[in-house]
């Protein structure tokens, strides 16, 4: 699995603005997808992100963050993006 290039974190509200921003369509799932409403927040596909960060500023909670950023204490969610896609 490539490195990851931003991860969503439990602030998600499943808004999905950072979905209407992506341009390569990686963040899932989407409103009408299986799993959405069992889904605690959206995910972003490790492979599939292009690391341009257009989801970034758009979230309302400020729940994405660049792996490099992204604070000791919500470690757990770049596993959990990535399993979202296991």
């Amino acid at each position: 699995m490539g490195d990851m290039a931003y991860v969503i974190t439990d602030a998600c509200t499943k808004d999905n603005l950072c979905v209407e921003a992506c341009p390569v369509d990686c963040i899932h799932p989407k409103t009408d997808e299986a799993g959405y409403e069992a889904a605690p927040t959206l995910a972003i596909h490790p492979d599939e992100c292009i690391d341009c960060g257009a989801c970034v500023p758009v979230c309302p909670t400020s729940a994405i963050f660049a792996l490099d950023d992204l604070p000791a204490d919500k470690a757990e969610w770049a596993e959990k993006n990535a399993a979202y896609y296991a």
